[in-house]
């Protein structure tokens, strides 16, 4: 009955590891690409920085699931991840040249801007796992 699932745990634990190392590994470029410090502020309390890092890790934890999914390897998972983190550094980048003051809203704890790039990532997140063959 249970064979299935036993059969099955190595390649859980090796797509799941694998998927978590590139959630953190993603997290740490993030937040060493933005000008500001995401943790220091939402350690200080800074409602727009926890939403916006939110905002990115849902709009790359999106995509990374959707290639775990259709992948029928690790290196092909892993590929689509790489292509997910960049997306998300993009829209970042993007964000920042349509709304340059964007740099100064969310260390002010500017709530607008901080949803506004969240919901921006997350979008851009379900497109880039729509397109994921």
């Amino acid at each position: 009955m249970f064979d299935p699932v036993i059969n099955g745990l190595p390649a859980f634990a090796s797509f799941f590891a694998t998927a978590v190392l590139m959630l953190a590994a993603f997290v740490a470029l993030y937040v060493a690409v933005t000008p500001y410090s995401e943790i220091r502020l939402i350690r200080d309390g800074n409602e727009a920085a926890a939403v916006s890092l939110g905002g990115a890790v849902i709009g790359f934890a999106l995509p990374l699931a959707v290639s775990v999914a259709v992948s029928h390897n690790l290196y092909a998972m892993i590929g689509w991840g790489a292509v997910a983190g960049v997306v998300q550094l993009f829209v970042f980048i993007v964000a920042r040249l349509a709304l340059p003051r964007i740099n100064e809203s969310i260390p002010q704890g500017r709530l607008a801007s901080g949803i506004f790039l969240a919901l921006l990532s997350i979008a851009v997140g379900i497109l880039n796992a729509g397109c994921i063959a």
